[in-house]
């Protein structure tokens, strides 16, 4: 049986004024030296050129379908148009950027979807500048869910924060602390487990994914003295979870789950709320960390960064983790196929 054709990726626009478009114009301009996979930008050739220049990249952009993206990918950075053209200068959010970046969002689920693109990979948003012009989801990874909706039912996405030297992914996501615990349930540990078990084995290649549970207190509660959740909402979710036949340990005390020897025993560690699992990551992988969107029906990597405006249009970009998101979706759809 002959090999499937290599599938191009999606790479989004982001914020038209923040870092998106530098970072992916340095992360091109490195194609061979790191054999990034092909990608292309879904927003507008003349715009990216505009940026180019003011960063004083020299790169030659083409304006293709996704279908010849991968052709064209060795000599010029391949960009597909959504229809939707960007104005906005480098920290400059203007009207053009809610709907050029949201255009580029829906463009690349569409051609992954269809079989176009092999992966989405999502440049960093603005989401204050989104939330003037209508956008209603707290983040990312909740829009996304809504595209991946089929016949009424949208996913659970599961946010996992990914690294060479450690993988996490928060329970709970972008919501307060307090709104956290009201969320916090034995079902949604379960359900979130069973995806991040599921898709290690799926997409990363782990035969036997080795899980490790926080808790959700001071030293796991101490036997009940400084909370009662790991007894009553931790354990009992183990306990499916290991009736599944999932290797989860736990819970946990999260202020010694981290340290290098501690890593060496788990895949991912899978935490209750947000800053208890992204603080350690981006303590110990702050430039090559990847968002990865768990539990959709494509793969979505993401650079673990916002839009800088500080250092947008400066050329000071750091491309880091944006190579590192291209790199690992390239390896899971190569894994997935």
């Amino acid at each position: 049986m002959a090999n499937a054709p290599i599938k191009p990726l999606a790479l989004t626009l982001g914020e038209p004024a923040g870092i998106g478009p530098d970072i992916t114009i340095a992360a091109w301009l490195r194609r061979r030296e790191l054999n990034l996979p092909a990608f292309y930008l879904l927003g507008d050739e003349a715009f990216v050129a505009q940026r180019a220049k003011a960063i004083g990249a020299d790169v030659r952009i083409a304006a293709v379908s996704a279908s010849e993206a991968v052709s064209t990918f060795a000599e010029a950075l391949p960009v597909v148009a959504t229809g939707e053209r960007a104005t906005a200068g480098p920290a400059k959010p203007d009207a053009s950027s809610a709907p050029a970046a949201l255009a580029s969002i829906r463009q690349a689920v569409d051609d992954v979807r269809a079989g176009r693109a092999g992966a989405v990979v999502t440049n960093p948003i603005a989401k204050s500048v989104l939330y003037r012009a209508g956008f209603r989801h707290p983040g990312h990874t909740e829009f996304l869910a809504e595209l991946a909706a089929q016949n009424g039912r949208v996913p659970q996405p599961v946010m996992m924060l990914w690294s060479p030297r450690l993988a996490v992914v928060p329970v709970t996501i972008h919501v307060s602390l307090r709104e956290a615990l009201n969320q916090l349930t034995s079902d949604l540990i379960v359900s979130t487990v069973r995806i991040v078990a599921a898709e290690l084995k799926a997409r990363f290649g782990i035969a036997r994914p080795r899980i490790a549970i926080s808790g959700l207190n001071p030293h796991a509660g101490e036997d009940g003295s400084l909370g009662h959740e790991e007894q009553t909402v931790i354990a009992p979710a183990l306990k499916v979870l290991r009736n599944d036949g999932i290797e989860a340990k736990g819970p946990l005390p999260a202020d010694t789950m981290f340290h290098e020897a501690a890593r060496a025993g788990y895949d991912c560690a899978v935490c209750m709320y947000h800053d208890q699992a992204l603080i350690p990551i981006k303590t110990v992988a702050f430039d090559d960390a990847v968002n990865v969107t768990l539990g959709l029906p494509f793969i979505r990597t993401s650079p673990d960064h916002g839009t800088a405006f500080d250092i947008a249009g400066t050329g000071k970009a750091n491309p880091s983790s944006l190579i590192a998101a291209l790199q690992l979706a390239g390896r899971m759809a190569a894994t997935q196929s």
